[in-house]
């Protein structure tokens, strides 16, 4: 296979990953806004929701985009799976 290929192959899989966990974190977004709309949770906790969201999606996002993709897609393949949504929460002082 050509290295022109190969690294063809490695956006391809990393492209299909980042929308894949994208779709992941959205649906945290989406869940929070229904019960929101219930009354289940505030403002706040949505406003909180949002803010996990927005972190957690710039490091999906530097993971899939700054580096190479090579390096990226190997790392997909042979590393264990990373929690986006946990890696997003606030930290604790």
């Amino acid at each position: 296979m050509s290295r022109k290929s190969d690294r063809r192959q490695a956006r391809d899989a990393v492209s299909a990953y980042h929308r894949a966990r994208l779709a992941e974190l959205v649906a945290h977004v989406a869940d929070a806004t229904d019960r929101f709309r219930a009354g289940e949770l505030d403002a706040f906790e949505v406003d909180q929701v949002l803010f996990q969201y927005s972190r957690a999606a710039k490091e999906l996002w530097k993971f899939c985009n700054v580096g190479n993709v090579g390096n990226v897609a190997f790392h997909l393949r042979e590393e264990p799976p990373i929690d986006w949504w946990d890696l997003g929460a606030p930290r604790s002082w």
